[in-house]
């Protein structure tokens, strides 16, 4: 077998084997073999890796990039008019970023307005947005802020089998965001069925805007400032509800700045 590129003598390491003076062989842009002293091609290339590891590349399963904070439908192929309107880093900065520090995948959030009343046309909207501007393979989580039926009971099995998207994030705080209870249980109940993930932002937003209101009174007249730390205001819904003995089979991440 003829390659384009070969990594020479390095120290291959896989989930399960640690190979050394071990050759990789490239062909397509794909992986077709391992092993010691791959013959080259002649014009092939060739990566002398002599002392270093070779380790597959990293999987980030949580980035923002091109997270929209504004309106998503004035997104037009992949281009948003004021790029202040982005969250810190656009696919291309991400992901070279990424690159660079040997990670080659990334999954990121397709964020929905709290209008919307289609993940559909999110989703494909942030395809626009990745296009020819990632340096590696990406993919999404999506946010539901309108757990509407048509979304929850319609548009989940299409966002499973039409894009191969398995997960979706859930706010309990951030009024963009935020769904009541009674809300996130539907969208479980519906996650359950399909096999999807829920991750959820697991904060109480009324003791968060109580306590913050609280602090800056007793601080604003002496104009100080009070390091604070959340971990006393995981909401009720967490202990009480995303357990395996309440819902039986669904899939839960949470997340708790």
């Amino acid at each position: 077998m003829e390659f384009d590129l070969v990594v020479c003598n390095g120290t291959v390491v896989t989930a399960s084997d640690i190979w050394e003076s071990c050759d990789i062989g490239i062909k397509d842009g794909t992986i077709v073999a391992i092993g010691p002293r791959l013959p080259a091609a002649p014009g092939a290339q060739e990566i002398d890796a002599e002392g270093a590891f070779i380790t597959p590349g990293g999987v980030d399963a949580h980035v923002h990039l091109s997270q929209v904070n504004i309106d998503h439908s004035i997104v037009t192929n992949g281009v948003v008019p004021d790029p202040e309107n982005f969250v810190g880093d656009t696919f291309t900065t991400g992901t070279r970023s990424a690159v660079a520090g040997g990670t080659t995948a990334v999954i990121t959030f397709a964020s929905p307005m709290r209008k919307d009343e289609s993940i559909i046309a999110v989703i494909e909207d942030y395809h626009k947005l990745a296009k020819d501007q990632s340096y590696c393979d990406y993919a999404f989580h999506v946010i539901i802020t309108n757990p509407m039926p048509q979304i929850v009971e319609d548009e989940f099995p299409r966002m499973v089998d039409e894009h191969g998207i398995t997960s979706v994030k859930l706010y309990m705080t951030y009024k963009p965001l935020r769904l009541l209870d009674y809300q996130i249980l539907d969208v479980m109940y519906s996650a359950r069925k399909l096999g999807i993930t829920t991750m959820v932002h697991a904060e109480n937003a009324d003791v968060i805007d109580w306590s913050s209101r609280l602090t800056l009174r007793s601080l604003s007249s002496e104009n100080l400032f009070a390091a604070c730390s959340w971990s006393g205001i995981i909401p009720t819904l967490v202990p009480h509800c995303f357990t395996e003995r309440r819902h039986p089979g669904v899939p839960v991440q949470l997340i708790v700045s």
